[in-house]
């Protein structure tokens, strides 16, 4: 292990590095380099800054083999052994087979040197470099989520609690009968010990830990868990963790598909049946498919006949026994291009008769077969024409009937493959669909119109078609012309031919899908395709197809045949009688007759081949139009001789006297080559009257043979088109030229004759070059079908440069020219069959599959690439030519750097000069020497290039046996340079031209990362890192001069590519020792003591060298260096633009940590540990990117809230807050999670990225070795080892468990919505933060830890969302693994800390943190497995630092009571029973240390209750089962049995019992949130004695009505909690800043003076352990007035923030804190614009009044409340909710709400049914008060008096007239005035006022007079409302109007003097009132328009009569004096009875 540490002898050895690679390396000097890394250096090297920032970037690497030569393995064998060198079978070259479809090999017999090319090119083996780990790369071994499953294999469920709860909804039916029980909270008195001491005594502890009390050794308790802790965990943490959610990564590199033949869609069709209306004669068919689009017939023809026996052998004289093959009735067709256009054609033939079609199709026409017994003479007398006809016509055949088609209909009405057929089909659908795509050139895609979307042959219903109808052939219109005219009009709706007469008959056939290997199956040349059990069943024909459109795709396999089309003739100018025309075609490679080849094919019931084929004939026509097909089987060589000869007969229909059968009326021919290329297409040719003359068949028919006699004068009188489906034949003049040339070569034979030329050997050099440049002329796609023998050969003339005329004639140049054309249209013209990186399928084919090195096939003796002896081979004869020019020749070989010195012989000196090229060598050389349009071809694509180079040289080293050999010599000096070269212009084009031409530059760079891995594999390993080192510095030039994330990002993909080699880990060095590379020998003492742990001797110094990049670290370990680099680089925050490369660089490391993971090379653990040291500085890199990470703990639960599913109480922010502010002794030199103003300065990182990078740290952890971590450990500072503890702090937030219930609820989440969903939802998850984090979220009503599961599974899968339930359980389980896996290696290195610190003693410090994190990973959601782990660790840590806990970080050992706690209520026994093991060991430890027991007494107790009061499931049974344990324990506990100690405990268990028995009753009021707070209330109270729990319970309070969102009552529980503090500092300390007591806290509400500190019980605060709370500080109480102010300003409450303010701001003046005091301010001024901004806008509750009657309320009978409710609640609103819930409660029928607002007679009620009364009420303010009270703020807060009215009438009906109408008036006093800390107060006292009518009236006439003032004065004036008070003032029609008021109360003078004060207070109210009515008047007046004149008028009109009525009731002054005027007119206005509600 000291290997790790060895010295660095030499500190400036970095300086020769510097000089050798001249100064240039200054100005390397990188911005972004990590501050860390810098600082190391500088430190390294004495601090010379020049020094230190290039060495920062020095990329030194070691020379490796050299390395290897001079450190040899010490471990001979093991796992260990074979990380340090590649494995002897690396690389393998193997031969395969090709894989041949059909049962013999269709290989010609006999054949020219070309022919013998193109034949061994389908034939030989296919040559395939195999690397053979290559599948280990990170290219091959993606982590797949089907890999992720098999990992995933055999986990143990981890048991968690937050699974285990029972479901809310069952839990909710105990709380119902909860409910219905009782509704008293004092069924038994706070007091009554008994009864919970009884339920305590009787229940049951959980079983103790054994050996819990003994006293053991801490070594020995920390081995004892050590050992638990590493027993059974998961290997590989990788397999745990969701694979990255990624696109295709870049260095996946997919292995081409093998070459092989095209099919299209493949369909299968076959004949069953034909039946006419009568049956009288043979009928033939044929299929064939045509496009009509395209006017292209796009198969061969299928001929088949269902003739009967019977039938057939009418024609028994003309067929010899028919062969098999042309039995068949089944074809399957094949479609390339499927389209809406393509038809099935089925034409009908007959033998020939007389008569035209018309008559002869008439019987079939005109005969049913019903009337078959009618007719029968009739058809006798037809079948015996027929029979006579057959035996005289048999070999001739007439047009008969036609019909078509319409392909796609059947398919698309056939449906979609339905489950119940053949599965098999469906997934040939997709991959023929795939397979497709690679051949379909880039023009056919600009045709798929919208219809061909549904043209998938693959998948549709099998079906049975039944055609009835056939169309009679027109004799004139044969031609295919005609034909696409009828296809055409066949899809129209009003088709020409529904109108003719159809053919009645039935065919049937079964279209389908072919299936996959269909047995009994021929080719088009008739060979058996495999299988073909056996030869004597029906074959099936294939049928070839003639693609619609061009198709791209290398020839496999040999094929050579020719299809002859005749298409008419014209003899109407010929004399004679010339009428029933038939042509003869035959094949002939000679002239005389018998030289008639058995080449063409038979149709149907015939022999296989025949020597000739007759067209069918038309009737009495000179001019006939034809539509047969001949199909020839071509020779493979042809000679001049061969030709197609055509025959016209004329055929004499009748028999009469010596007319014969058939007579000759022409000929005509066509040879078949000239110029030596196949002759094909359109001819129209002259046709001779008479046998042609002697050797005619060279010429063309064209040529005027004299003597020769030609129909109409030599013109061209017969069309025929001859097309040639050939692997042979090119068809391309210039690919033919050149092949011809190249094989002129090879025959060495002059002059070569091509084309019209004749070459002689002097020039054969210029045309040779010539043509191989004219070769970019020649069409795509025949060079796409015979690429890979053109490419051979160009590759043999580079290999082997010809000899001609005795000189060496170098080809290397032009041919990489030409392959550089040829790859780029490729690419340009096919660029649907690329690849992610652009490489063409063809072309990657080729290399994988088909290139090899000419001559060097272990197989074949013969020469390889059909090369021949007169290649520059032949100079191997002794003889040497006299004119090879030996001088000349040396400077010509410019790749064979090998000819200096003198050769030992002539021969192999010769060779040594013109011997094989080697061609990676002449390649590396073409392509550095290039320039212009070459090099840029060259550069477009460089892969194909590099791929050949890297085969060639595989090859090479192959067959010269040098796999084996030392690296360093396997190549020659030059060849390297070229590469280097090479290399760094590459490097330099993608540096330059990365702006300007991304994705070329793109594509360029992921070439070269390939190149270099592949050359890792091959070449000198130091040399390939010199040319990463070359590539690498290049992009920091740039990068230094430009700061470009695209640059950057394209470095990231090189280095990703690089890093997939599957040997990258050994590429690392990972067993080097870290010694400075001046010492070339290792040392003895290193050598011995490696196995043996570390060396002491060693300097510390080194290990840093481990984990920093430093320069020894980045020269051994020199890829794992570069990708550390990069990350550190580009996560430093201070690099420009680089935070959109987070993820991407992440990605590198996460994807190469879980490639390691996964690999089974690295399995073993001590493997393990060397690959992890590769990354140990990875911990360094990560700390410092700490501050940007995203913050997993702010999703968490705060820190205080005790419960993982509760909800927290109090905001995040305030915790924050309070955490930050509140601990002075807390807050630790760098750690960010305490000091929350230090972070997030930075851009922060996404969380996925932030997860991933996480889980990389983790791997490290878990798989470094645990005595270099500690090492290190002791090495850092307390601030470094600080910022590792928030980093593992971090880690506990990121992986905490989800739990289940997430993850069911996302699944139902994502379930609901739409397919349309998906584009949002990718938006969402690529986004930074997921929508489902945001579903979870919401769905918790908290905020969980962010929730980054499967994205891909949710994307990638073809959108199937609700997962299954399986899927769901598995995936809970994988994240519970994880959780699980996480924790314990963050607890592993928690214990290695502890270790640390137990070595060092000066870093005590850092205790409190490791212990903070415990706790941190305490709160959250976790396993019952990590849980006893987690306390055992906990145990031993406060067993070894007691005091740590109890007197320096108290703060702490609070927060531990509460988890422990907490986990003692556990629904699982095992959590239990070890929180309680350690919560009484706590106390123990506590008690031993001599300490007073009071403050964990305190502490416990406090926790318990925020435990109680904000927890929602919590349950009290199991706790009380672990406060039983812990009774136990003291009672078990022997050595303490004498000390107090026991009772102590016992005291503290029943007190905490109490606070359990309170939380059973707030359990049950769950549901009820005002008697839930009455209780919380009630339970503070009860602790009025001791402030710490009164504090507790308050803040239980404020949090539950923040949820509720009652912030004015939070807000008033954080006041009362501050005044509680302040009260208690007041005493403690005399501060002159600091509020004085509650009294301080008046002006903010009047409640507060009940948390004064007065009476005799109070404690003094000095006392042990009270008072001790982190709110019993300064800066607790700044907190919670800050959260107060928050909450006030939520509620809208701004004049309380600024009271709350005034209390503030002295203190923070005091402390001279300018910042706090600005922010003050700021809120401030925030709160008074609010105040001003929303004038007259402001509501704040409204509040009714509700009373409870009945028994079944409990101890609410009787009793009345005000209830606050949010501003603008309705009656109905709350009379339903308040229904309702006690409706549920008691049930419907039970509960009544009282309608009215009287006084409720309890004797009147039903005693069975519980009772609401519920009234609206006001607040109430006497007039004195009004002064005070101007705002409408003031009239709304301190509110104690409400009041409500109620109208009676003395007879007791609610209404009644004006004289007999009273009114009520009740006032409420509350208990407390509202806003208060709960939403509703009791009244404490009631009076009431009762108004007589004549009051009600005033007050009535007050009201109106104030309205009609309002409206007048309003400003804006309203028109609309001041029109509406004014029609209700002087409107003639209102009732109980103004009028009627005076009429009734001041016509007469009241009998009792007492009410003559209100007699004259009304009068003056109507005097007041009529003025205002004239001011309303006149307002209006100024405010209406000209249509409103009348209206007025009308107004004005009924005021002066209002007036004139009331002024005699006004002006009467003394009342006595008057009689009544009118009288009082007295209807009772029952309808208008108002119900004031």
């Amino acid at each position: 292990m000291d290997s790790y540490l060895s010295t660095l002898s030499n500190p400036l050895h970095g300086v020769h590095w510097m000089r050798d690679n001249n100064m240039e390396s200054f100005s390397l000097l990188f911005r972004t380099v990590a501050a860390e890394v810098r600082k190391q250096i500088a430190g390294q090297y004495g601090g010379s800054p020049h020094l230190c920032f290039s060495c920062s970037f020095s990329l030194l690497h070691l020379d490796f083999e050299e390395y290897l030569i001079t450190h040899p393995p010490i471990i001979e064998s093991g796992p260990l052994r074979d990380l340090i060198e590649f494995p002897p079978d690396d690389i393998e070259v193997l031969y395969m087979p090709r894989e041949c479809r059909t049962m013999g090999q269709a290989v010609p017999e006999e054949g020219d040197a070309h022919v013998r090319d193109c034949t061994r090119s389908y034939t030989e083996d296919w040559a395939v470099v195999n690397r053979k780990y290559h599948k280990l790369g990170t290219g091959f071994n993606p982590n797949t989520l089907d890999k992720q499953k098999e990992r995933q294999r055999g986990l143990p469920k981890q048991v968690f609690e937050s699974d285990e709860l029972p479901d809310p909804s069952s839990y909710q039916d105990d709380q119902d009968d909860l409910k219905r029980r009782s509704m008293s909270i004092d069924d038994t008195p706070r007091g009554s010990w008994a009864c919970s001491i009884f339920d305590l005594k009787n229940s049951q502890p959980d079983a103790l830990l054994p050996h819990l009390l003994d006293r053991v050794p801490n070594e020995e308790i920390d081995r004892h868990n050590e050992d638990q802790r590493k027993a059974n965990r998961h290997r590989e943490l990788f397999a745990l963790h969701p694979a990255l959610d990624e696109e295709e990564p870049i260095e996946r590199h997919c292995v081409p598909d093998v070459p092989k033949e095209h099919f299209g869609q493949r369909l299968l069709v076959k004949c069953l049946s034909l039946k006419f209306e009568i049956e009288i004669e043979p009928i033939f068919a044929s299929l064939a498919l045509y496009d009509v689009k395209e006017k292209k017939k796009i198969s061969e023809n299928f001929f088949f006949d269902l003739n009967s026996e019977q039938t057939k052998s009418m024609l028994r004289p003309h067929i010899q026994s028919a062969a098999i093959s042309t039995l068949a009735r089944s074809a399957i067709f094949s479609i390339t291009y499927p389209s809406q256009d393509v038809f099935l054609v089925i034409k009908l033939e007959k033998v020939l008769q007389q008569g035209d079609i018309g008559e002869c199709a008439e019987p079939y026409m005109v005969f049913k077969e019903s009337d078959a017994a009618k007719n029968k003479e009739k058809l006798e007398k037809l079948r015996s024409q027929s029979e006579q006809f057959c035996q005289r016509l048999g070999r001739y055949r007439m047009p008969f009937a036609w019909t078509a088609i319409h392909l796609m209909n059947i398919v698309n009405s056939a449906g979609s493959l339905e489950r119940d057929t053949e599965l098999e089909m469906e997934r040939k659908g997709s991959w023929s669909e795939r397979r497709n795509s690679s051949i379909v050139g880039r023009r056919s895609l600009e045709r798929t119109t919208s219809g061909d979307e549904c043209c998938n042959l693959t998948s549709f219903r099998p079906a049975t078609l039944t055609v009835t109808n056939f169309f009679k052939q027109e004799g004139d219109r044969l031609s295919d012309e005609d034909l696409y005219k009828f296809l055409a009009d066949m899809r129209r709706p009003s088709s020409v031919l529904r109108r003719l007469r159809p053919i009645t008959a039935q065919l049937k056939i079964d279209i389908s899908p072919a299936p996959e290997n269909p047995h009994y199956c021929l080719t088009p040349e008739l060979l058996q395709v495999k299988p073909y059990p056996d030869s004597r069943v029906r074959p099936t024909r294939e049928i070839l197809e003639f693609p619609a459109r061009d198709i791209y795709v290398p020839n496999t396999t040999y094929r050579n045949m020719l299809y002859v089309y005749p298409q008419s003739l014209n003899f109407a100018n010929r004399q004679g009688s010339a009428r029933n025309i038939t042509v003869k075609v035959q094949f002939m490679n000679g002239e005389d007759p018998s030289n008639a080849m058995p080449v063409i094919f038979g149709k149907s019931s015939c022999a296989e081949y025949s020597k000739e084929a007759y067209t069918a004939v038309v009737y009495h026509n000179r001019s006939p139009d034809f539509h047969d097909e001949v199909k020839v089987k071509l020779p493979a060589s042809l000679t001049d001789h061969h030709h197609i000869l055509f025959t016209f007969y004329h055929v004499s229909c009748q028999q009469k006297q010596n007319t014969p059968l058939e007579t000759p009326v022409g000929y005509t021919w066509i040879p078949m080559l000239q110029n030596g290329r196949l002759r094909t297409g359109h001819f129209c040719l002259p046709v001779s009257l008479e046998k042609p003359p002697q050797s005619y068949s060279v010429l063309s028919p064209d040529v005027p043979l004299p003597g020769m006699k030609w129909v109409d004068n030599h013109r061209g009188v017969f069309n025929v088109e001859v097309v040639a489906v050939s692997t042979i034949h090119t068809q391309d003049q210039y690919l033919d030229k050149f092949f011809a040339l190249v094989h002129a070569l090879d025959e060495h034979m002059f002059p070569v004759r091509i084309g019209d030329m004749r070459i002689m050997e002097n020039n054969l050099e210029a045309e040779l070059k010539a043509s191989i440049t004219a070769l970019s002329s020649s069409q795509l796609e025949p060079v796409v079908r015979f690429l890979h023998l053109l490419l051979d050969k160009l590759v043999l003339l580079v290999v082997r440069p010809p000899v001609i005329a005795g000189q060496i004639v170098n080809l290397g140049q032009v041919s990489f020219e030409a392959m550089a054309s040829i790859v780029n249209r490729l690419h340009k013209y096919l660029d649907t069959s690329q690849d992610m990186h652009g490489r063409n399928s063809l072309l990657s084919s080729y290399i994988h599959y088909v290139f090899r090195l000419p001559n060097m096939d272990p197989n074949s003796p013969s020469p390889g690439l059909g090369g021949s002896v007169h290649y520059a081979t032949m100079a191997r004869s002794a003889v040497r030519p006299a004119s090879l020019n030996l001088n000349r020749s040396r400077s010509l070989s410019n790749s064979n750097p090998d000819i200096s010195g003198t050769p030992t012989s002539p021969d192999d000196e010769v060779r040594s000069i013109i011997g094989s090229k080697l061609f990676h060598e002449e390649l590396a050389l073409q392509w550095v020497v290039s320039s212009g349009s070459v090099r840029e071809g060259a550069l477009q694509q460089a892969w194909f290039f590099f791929e050949l180079m890297v085969k060639s040289i595989i090859h090479h080293l192959y067959f010269t046996d040098r796999l084996e050999s030392p690296r360093k010599n396997r190549f020659p000096e030059r060849f390297m340079d070229d590469i280097t070269a090479l290399v760094s212009t590459i490097a330099g084009d993608i540096v330059s031209r990365f702006q300007k031409d991304l994705e070329l530059v793109e594509r360029l760079n992921a070439s070269l990362a390939f190149f270099l891995n592949d050359l890792l594999s091959v070449m000198d390993r130091g040399f390939v890192f010199s040319l990463i080192k070359t590539y690498w510095k290049q992009v920091s030039t740039k990068l230094y001069a430009l700061q470009n994330p695209t640059l950057e990002s394209l470095r990231l993909d090189f280095l990703r590519i690089v890093c997939s080699h599957e040997h990258y880990v050994t590429l690392n060095l990972p067993c080097s020792l870290l010694t400075p590379p001046a010492s070339p020998s290792p040392s003895v003492s290193s050598a011995t003591s490696q196995s043996s742990g570390f060396s002491t001797h060693v300097q510390d110094q080194k290990i840093a060298n481990m984990f920093e990049l430093s320069v020894p670290f980045r020269e051994q370990h020199y890829m794992a260096g570069l990708v550390l680099t990069e990350l550190a680089i580009i996560l430093d925050p201070e690099a420009d633009g680089m935070f959109g490369l987070h993820k991407k660089v992440i990605n590198v490391v996460h994807n190469l940590l879980s490639s390691h993971d996964s690999d089974p090379r690295y399995a073993d653990p001590e493997v393990k540990a060397r690959v992890a040291m590769l990354y140990l500085p990875l911990i360094g890199i990560v700390m410092e990117t700490l501050p940007q990470l995203h913050d997993f703990t702010g999703m968490c639960k705060s820190l205080w809230s005790s419960e993982a599913e509760g909800n927290s109480m109090i905001s995040q922010t305030v915790a924050m807050a309070i955490a930050g502010t509140s601990v002075p002794q807390m807050s630790r030199p760098s750690s960010f999670l305490l000091n929350p103003q230090a972070t997030r300065q930075h851009g922060t990182f996404s969380p996925e990225s932030s997860r991933s990078l996480l889980i990389c740290l983790l791997w490290v952890l878990k798989n470094a070795d645990e005595m270099v971590l500690q090492k290190w450990f002791t090495d850092l500072s307390v601030s470094q080892l600080n910022r590792l503890l928030d980093m593992l702090y971090l880690c506990v937030s990121c992986f905490e468990y989800k739990g289940k219930k997430a993850f069911e609820r996302m699944n139902s989440l994502t379930f609901k919505k739409s397919k349309d969903m998906k584009a949002k939802l990718e938006e969402a998850i690529l986004g930074s933060i997921g929508a489902r984090q945001e579903m979870v979220r919401r769905s918790r009503g908290q905020e969980p830890s962010p929730f980054h599961k499967q994205h891909k599974a949710i994307l990638k899968t073809p959108f199937h969302f609700g997962r299954t339930r399986a899927e769901l359980e598995h995936e809970a389980l994988i994240d519970g693994n994880l959780a699980t896996e996480a924790n314990l290696i963050i607890l592993d290195t928690l214990e290695i800390i502890v270790q640390t610190v137990s070595v060092t003693e000066s870093k005590e410090s850092i205790l409190g943190g490791v212990l903070k994190v415990l706790l941190h990973s305490m709160a959250c959601n976790q396993s019952a497995l990590y849980l006893q782990h987690c306390f055992a660790t906990q145990r031993a840590l406060v067993s070894k630092f007691p005091e740590l806990l109890f007197e320096e970080e108290t703060e702490q050992c609070a927060d531990l009571c509460l988890r422990l706690l907490r986990n003692c209520s556990s629904s699982i026994s095992t959590i239990r029973a070890h929180a309680s093991a350690s919560l009484y060991l706590l106390m123990r430890q506590n008690f031993e240390i001599g300490n007073n027991f009071a403050r964990v007494k305190m502490q416990v107790t406090m926790s318990l209750s925020s435990l109680v009061g904000t927890s929602q499931n919590f349950n009290e049974e199991f706790l009380r089962r672990s406060l039983k344990t812990i009774l136990t324990y003291a009672e078990e506990d022997l050595e303490l049995r004498e000390t107090t100690f026991p009772d102590q405990v016992q005291d503290l268990v029943f007190n905490l019992h109490m606070i359990l028995s309170d939380t059973v009753k707030m359990k049950e009021h769950q549901e009820d949130p005002e008697m839930l707070i009455d209780l919380m209330y009630r339970i503070a109270k009860g602790y009025q004695t001791s402030p710490d729990l009164r504090l507790t319970w308050l803040q239980n309070m404020a949090g539950k009505h923040s949820e509720r969102n009652n912030h004015a009552e939070a807000a008033q529980c954080l006041v009362h909690s501050a005044a509680l503090v302040a009260e208690y500092l007041s005493m403690l300390e005399d501060r002159k800043y600091l509020p004085v007591g509650c009294v301080t806290f008046q002006n903010i509400s009047s409640n507060v003076l009940e948390e004064s500190a007065v009476s005799d019980d109070v404690v003094s605060p000095d006392e042990e352990g009270i008072c001790s709370g982190k709110y019993f500080t300064e800066a607790g109480l700044v907190g919670l007035l800050e959260q107060a102010a928050a909450s006030f300003s939520m509620a809208g409450m701004y004049e309380a923030v600024n009271e709350v303010y005034k209390v503030l701001i002295p203190i923070h003046e005091a402390n001279r804190d300018a910042k706090k005091l600005a922010t003050i301010h700021g809120k401030l001024q925030e709160a008074f614009g609010k105040i001003v901004h929303q004038d007259g806008k402001r509501m704040f509750g409204t509040y009714f009044r509700v009373g409870f009657y009945g028994s079944k309320f409990g101890d609410l009978d009787e009793q009345e409340f005000v209830y606050k409710e949010p501003a603008i609640t309705k009656l109905a609103e709350i009379s339903h909710r308040l229904e309702g819930f006690y409706g549920e409660r008691f049930g419907e029928d039970q509960v009544e709400v009282i309608k009215d607002s009287n006084p409720v007679d309890k004797c009147k009620l039903d005693p069975n049914k519980a009772f609401i009364q519920i009234t609206y009420v006001e607040p109430y303010f006497d007039t004195y008060e009004m002064k005070d009270r101007i705002t409408y703020f003031d009239k709304n807060y301190n509110l104690r008096r409400f009041v409500y009215c109620t109208p009676f009438t003395l007879d007791g009906r609610a209404h009644g007239d004006l004289h007999e109408q009273y009114k009520r008036k009740t006032i409420l006093t509350t208990s407390h005035a509202f806003p208060y800390i709960k939403t509703r107060i009791n009244i404490i006292h009631k009076e009431e006022i009762i108004s007589m009518p004549i009051e009600v009236a005033i007050e009535d006439m007050q009201k109106k007079t104030q309205e009609l003032a309002f409206a007048t004065h309003q400003d804006p004036a309203d028109a609309k409302m001041l029109q509406m008070v004014l029609q209700g003032s002087v409107g003639t029609t209102v009732n109980q109007g103004p009028l009627e008021v005076a009429q009734v109360f001041l016509s007469e003078i009241p009998s009792d003097p007492k009410l003559y004060r209100h007699h004259n207070k009304l009068r003056l109210c109507f005097k007041d009132f009529t003025k205002r009515c004239e001011d309303a008047l006149r307002r209006n007046k100024s405010l209406i328009g000209p249509d409103q004149k009348e209206y007025q008028r009308e107004l004005e009109r009924n005021y002066h009569r209002l007036k004139e009525a009331l002024q005699p009731l006004i002006n009467r002054k003394i009342p006595q004096l008057y009689k009544p005027v009118l009288q009082v007119n007295s209807h009772s206005r029952l309808s208008l009875r108002k119900l004031d509600m």
